[in-house]
């Protein structure tokens, strides 16, 4: 039963953020080849959703790093919830001209800041 707890306490710690940034990058990879069929003769929300894509794609990356942060934990969380916020408020603006999503993304700039911040201390 000791084995079988370590194992979990060492994928749930800071090495959990490069598998979420391998499967997060993936997603953005996915996406980036989406956009341009799904916007097809809009080029606003075109730019909005690309602007979303490339943040998450650029933060996916940087999620290998967390790792080597003094404070993984605190780094992969805020980036993770920056990505998401950022990000996905950019998605959702596009896709459903909502207002939460375009909400969502300064809040999630915030997190993205602070996590790099953090990085640097």
């Amino acid at each position: 039963a000791s084995l079988g707890t370590r194992s979990n306490m060492a994928v749930a710690g800071p090495r959990l953020f490069l598998r979420i940034g391998g499967v997060s990058g993936a997603l953005a990879v996915v996406l980036g080849a989406y956009s341009p069929h799904a916007f097809q003769g809009d080029l606003g929300k075109l730019k909005t959703f690309q602007t979303g894509q490339r943040y998450h794609l650029l933060h996916s990356a940087a999620l290998l790093a967390v790792p080597l942060t003094r404070r993984p934990m605190l780094v992969g969380s805020l980036m993770t919830t920056g990505m998401i916020l950022f990000s996905g408020g950019l998605y959702l603006s596009a896709r459903f001209e909502t207002r939460f999503g375009s909400r969502m993304a300064p809040i999630g700039g915030t997190f993205l800041i602070a996590a790099w911040l953090c990085a640097a201390l």
